[in-house]
């Protein structure tokens, strides 16, 4: 194996299933539920979930910029989850049925910060 080519095993399947995950809930579910209720998709939850899709490809695809910046790209995807969550607190957390959906999106991405935490390759 060279000495640049990543390792892919358990922590970096965690880490693309639970990017999946986060992203898809806030692509499809979210903007399915604000479909229903506000007839429109909402832009802030497209764009979370795309820049989720789109780290995700920065962090494992051999995009050279990328590769070249591992580590930034590492702190941003951090950040950009870390962000999310702090986001979610501030716009205030929902109490009812729904608002179970928030709470397990915010535990994968409180996991997925760990994960990227650990992954220092």
């Amino acid at each position: 194996m060279k000495a640049n080519q990543m390792k892919f095993g358990t922590l970096q399947i965690g880490i693309v299933l639970l990017t999946l995950v986060t992203a898809a809930v806030h692509l499809i579910i979210l903007n399915i539920q604000m479909v229903n209720i506000k007839g429109s998709i909402d832009p802030l939850f497209t764009l979370n979930g795309l820049g989720y899709l789109a780290l995700l490809a920065a962090y494992f695809l051999p995009i050279p910029v990328a590769k070249n910046n591992r580590k930034l790209v590492r702190w941003v995807y951090i950040g950009f989850t870390i962000l999310t969550i702090l986001a979610w607190v501030v716009m205030g957390t929902k109490s009812g049925p729904g608002a179970s959906l928030g709470y397990i999106t915010k535990i994968v991405e409180a996991a997925l910060v760990v994960l990227l935490w650990l992954d220092r390759r």
